[in-house]
């Protein structure tokens, strides 16, 4: 056997053997999970019928303008696209007090709804994301520094989530919603229902 033989059957050899201990890893890094398992902190009583939800989309176009400095040097702009989710609920524990009349032959129920209302925005962090951006110099040798700070676009979109969430016709289908659940869940047992809205 050559010299040169010798060599390339070395490195076939070296070769396989790198494969091999690649793929079956005797010796490799393992995950071990040491956490400890999540506690009971507080347990709460809940009155809420979340009676409908929206999911909505937003996109932020944010622009930090440093004055008397072109942009090539200083200030940044992001657009950012924010998606998220927003429950309609009406508190139901206003029954207990006057919200929930009988009448004197035990046959006809009046109820009165408390008005339904918005849960603060719940963001899809993962389709929440920058979809470009632009920056000056200066801003691009401090993002060298650190991670992004995409906290502040999160607080904006979660505003403009619940803005919008106030313009749709999210409250009114809660409304509606909830009239019928319990209209049905009432006349089921017997009742006739009347129903007012505050």
């Amino acid at each position: 056997m050559t010299r040169g033989a010798v060599v390339a059957a070395v490195f076939i050899f070296l070769g396989a053997a790198v494969y091999v201990f690649g793929q079956f890893k005797p010796f490799g890094d393992e995950s071990i999970d040491r956490s400890q398992p999540a506690m009971l902190k507080s347990v709460r009583d809940l009155s809420q019928y979340h009676a409908a939800a929206g999911e909505f989309q937003v996109v932020l176009d944010i622009e930090n303008d440093v004055k008397w400095v072109p942009a090539a040097l200083a200030g940044e702009r992001t657009l950012f696209v924010a998606a998220g989710s927003v429950n309609a609920y009406v508190d139901l524990g206003t029954l207990k007090d006057d919200g929930l009349i009988l009448s004197p032959d035990g046959k006809t129920v009046e109820l009165r709804l408390p008005k339904p209302q918005l849960d603060k925005p719940n963001l899809h962090h993962d389709r929440s994301y920058v979809f470009s951006q632009e920056r000056g110099l200066i801003n691009d040798l401090q993002a060298l520094a650190g991670p992004p700070d995409v906290q502040r676009f999160y607080v904006a979109a979660e505003a403009k989530l619940a803005e919008a969430a106030k313009q749709s016709e999210l409250l009114k289908r809660a409304e509606d919603n909830t009239r019928v659940m319990l209209t049905g869940m009432l006349q089921s047992l017997g009742f006739q229902v009347k129903v007012r809205t505050d």
